[in-house]
């Protein structure tokens, strides 16, 4: 879950601008039918199995509006969910819940297929040392949210932006002049704690990478049987990462080659939903 600063300092301001984009001068569904305070309840039901992720984020919607709102959950971000089940109550101004819902669900549903997914695809590298790893490619403005979900999933998270790490993918080899270049040069720039990694699309280029001194050399797009050629060319002078295209449907054919990490855009930008809904509002 997120600690208190961040919470504030940089996940309140994305739920914010998400309740104002739903919001731009009133909510006047809710307004015509509830013109005066009156409190509520509602229940939060799941609708199909899954991995639950966000429930911080969810409730802190309703808080936004309203501090004197309450959730109580009775489960917790990671845990495995069955269609069906209650997993908590909000209690407050009915206002508050009709006007939060929407927003308060899309994070829930977006973060818990985030989770979900990468439960599943974890699960098919279990039995090996290998980390499997999210991208950048997430939704804008939903990046701390989803980087979030896929570590509750079981994977873990890549560099978070351009400002976290050195990763010089092919545009930038292309800028340098080639795989040395781009490796020498960025040795010279970058801080000494940060590790170099390359992208690399062909054995012409691991062995670049492999002499020049990348720290991690990104195997990407490639055959499995050029996979197994470039692993023997690196030879244990990198740690390997291999990436393109992984989803759930292709990981296992990666699972036994004997590289560190693999990387998948698809737990963010491919997951799909978790069906949840809020139920049963009534005055109390």
């Amino acid at each position: 879950m997120y600690d208190q600063i961040t919470l504030k300092l940089n996940v309140d301001p994305f739920i914010l601008g998400a309740l104002k984009e739903d919001i731009t001068s009133e909510d006047v569904s809710t307004n015509s039918v509830m013109p005066e305070a009156c409190m509520g309840k509602v229940e939060l039901i799941c609708k199909q199995d899954g991995i639950i992720c966000g429930l911080q984020v969810f409730k802190r919607v309703f808080e936004l509006l309203d501090d004197t709102t309450v959730t109580e959950l009775y489960c917790k971000d990671g845990d495995e969910v069955k269609a069906g089940q209650l997993m908590g109550v909000v209690t407050g101004d009915i206002r508050v819940l009709l006007s939060g819902e929407r927003t308060a669900l899309n994070y829930l549903q977006r973060m818990s297929g985030i989770a979900t997914y990468t439960y599943k695809v974890a699960g098919l590298l279990a039995g090996s040392k290998i980390q499997l790893l999210d991208t950048r490619k997430t939704t804008p403005n939903n990046r701390i949210f989803e980087k979030y979900a896929v570590r509750v999933g079981g994977g873990h998270n890549h560099r978070y932006n351009l400002s976290d790490g050195v990763l010089l993918k092919d545009n930038h080899i292309g800028a340098a002049g080639g795989v040395k270049e781009a490796i020498r040069m960025a040795k010279e720039y970058a801080p000494f704690v940060r590790k170099i990694e390359v992208e690399v699309e062909n054995l012409d280029m691991v062995k670049e990478a492999a002499e020049a001194g990348a720290d991690i050399i990104m195997l990407d797009n490639m055959s499995d049987e050029m996979l197994k050629e470039a692993i023997g060319i690196i030879d244990g002078k990198a740690e390997i990462e291999v990436s393109g295209n992984v989803t759930a449907e292709n990981i296992e054919r990666l699972k036994n080659l004997g590289v560190d990490y693999i990387s998948s855009g698809a737990l963010t930008h491919s997951a799909p939903i978790m069906d949840i809904s809020l139920k049963n509002l009534h005055r109390i």
